[in-house]
């Protein structure tokens, strides 16, 4: 691990102490190794009203240093994100109050609806009376804390951390065969990566696109998966042209999304087709490609009466003559954003559909998608474990979408929690989203998991956890 700062899970900036913490900390609510709710020290939730859940938390649970954990220590932990700047503090950004009820029962109310709530209960929850005033922010007392989790720590040194089995986890379902852990401490990168390969370290989790270059390609296994940095493109519904489904559609059957995932990326990301399909139980079973058939991109416009003529499309309506020209937006600052631009711009341009590419600062990139000044615009939004999709298809999406059905699918999928029900309807959306194309999916980010060859069991991380399955590993 690089960049020790701060045992504390919710004052650490380091996403490799947050992994870490993981095991030392339990959340209300934690994720499957698809993104599915699934209780920890809450035991069951309920949506009251828009603006208020219900939520169970489990009984029984002790601390590392044997004090009973409560609703008081819930309510301590958010009332702290809410004043501190921390990675979590967004999870509970919107809350008003949270009012115990009992022990083992608190309600948090919220200041406005936010579908699928329960998705933002995965904060690491901390212990009232080890943290309270002072001792809060004392970082010497933060490298060693108690926690409720599977491991605890029991020994820090400035190189390393150990952990060991929390004899005493609520969770006597999970037997785990690893008794001790060590955490490493390095002060570069380089010297963490030298350490995995002559095997001092058993598993890495990463983002880094280049990992081969520092760890080459023997001598360990890994796993691939869709990160959680989506990008598409999306189209401006209220332009005459792109409002018309052919336009859209032509437009999306001539972008390659692996012609851009290999030119600009050299294959370090994976094509998207919906901003579920990176491992989501909600957005499995979908299709990376969205139809890449430039002979279907043409059938389909002069199927509308568009006709192909110096080089672009076009087409007479009232006397007038109409061309497929477009200016994309995107943020100047992001190299790699432009470098898909331009590479767009040249598949639709070979196409005869004509592209001006305008690179904005960040206020004007920012200015525009608020006002929503801009023909089509290439986004990246970094995606919440959270099913919710109003931001592409709720009311004031960012492309001004609009459909009836879409919207009662919406309304009804936030209030039910019958799974098959969410599973049918969120097909459903899937189905819309690639047939009616107010945005064009184009790739995700990829994660790795790098393990030695002497870490055996079933190794089956996500990005929000690289551990799934640690019960059961053994070296």
């Amino acid at each position: 691990m690089h960049g020790f700062d701060s045992m504390n899970p919710i004052l650490s900036k380091n996403k490799n102490i947050q992994d870490i913490a993981k095991l030392i900390y339990d959340p209300l609510v934690t994720l499957t190794a698809d993104y599915k709710a699934e209780p920890a020290l809450a035991t069951e939730w309920a949506k009251q009203s828009d603006h208020s859940y219900l939520i169970k938390l489990r009984e029984n649970v002790k601390w590392t240093q044997g004090q009973r954990f409560t609703a008081e220590d819930v309510r301590f932990t958010i009332d702290r994100l809410k004043e501190i700047s921390s990675i979590y503090s967004y999870h509970v950004q919107y809350v008003t109050e949270v009012e115990i009820v009992d022990d083992y029962t608190v309600k948090i109310k919220l200041d406005r609806e936010i579908p699928f709530y329960e998705y933002f209960l995965t904060f690491p929850i901390l212990s009232k009376d080890y943290y309270e005033n002072e001792d809060f922010v004392n970082t010497e007392k933060n490298t060693s804390p108690t926690g409720t989790g599977k491991y605890k720590i029991s020994e820090v040194q400035p190189s390393y951390l150990k952990l060991e089995k929390n004899s005493g986890w609520w969770n006597k379902k999970e037997n785990l065969t690893i008794e001790k852990i060590t955490v490493n401490l390095y002060s570069s990168i380089g010297e963490l990566y030298n350490s995995f390969k002559i095997g001092n370290i058993d598993l890495i989790s990463t983002s880094n696109d280049n990992l081969q270059e520092y760890i080459g390609t023997i001598g360990y296994s890994s796993k691939e998966m869709k990160g959680r940095d989506h990008t598409f493109l999306a189209f401006n519904m209220q332009n005459s042209l792109l409002s018309r489904l052919e336009v859209r559609k032509a437009i999306s059957y001539s972008i390659d999304k692996e012609n851009i995932v290999s030119s600009v990326f050299h294959n370090k990301c994976f094509t998207s087709s919906f901003p579920l399909d990176y491992g989501s139980w909600l957005g499995q079973g979908q299709e990376a490609s969205s139809g890449y058939n430039l002979e279907q991109a043409k059938q389909i416009l002069m199927d509308q009466g568009w006709n192909y003529y110096s080089g672009t499309w076009q087409k007479v309506e009232n006397y007038r003559t109409q061309k497929l020209f477009f200016n994309v937006l995107v943020r100047a600052s992001d190299t790699s954003k432009v470098a898909v631009a331009n590479n767009i711009k040249q598949q639709l341009e070979a196409q005869g559909i004509g592209i001006n590419i305008t690179q904005a600062t960040d206020e004007q990139y920012n200015n525009s998608i608020n006002q929503r000044n801009y023909d089509m615009a290439l986004c990246s939004m970094t995606l919440s474990p959270s099913p919710n999709l109003t931001t592409y298809l709720g009311e004031g999406n960012i492309a001004n979408y609009k459909n009836e059905e879409v919207m009662n699918i919406m309304n009804e999928v936030k209030n039910t929690t019958d799974e098959n029900r969410l599973k049918e309807k969120y097909a459903r959306l899937s189905e819309i989203y690639r047939t009616d194309m107010p945005y064009i999916s184009l790739y995700n980010n990829r994660h790795i998991v790098a393990y030695n060859s002497g870490l055996v069991g079933d190794i089956n991380p996500n990005w929000f956890y690289p551990f799934y399955g640690i019960e059961g590993w053994y070296k």
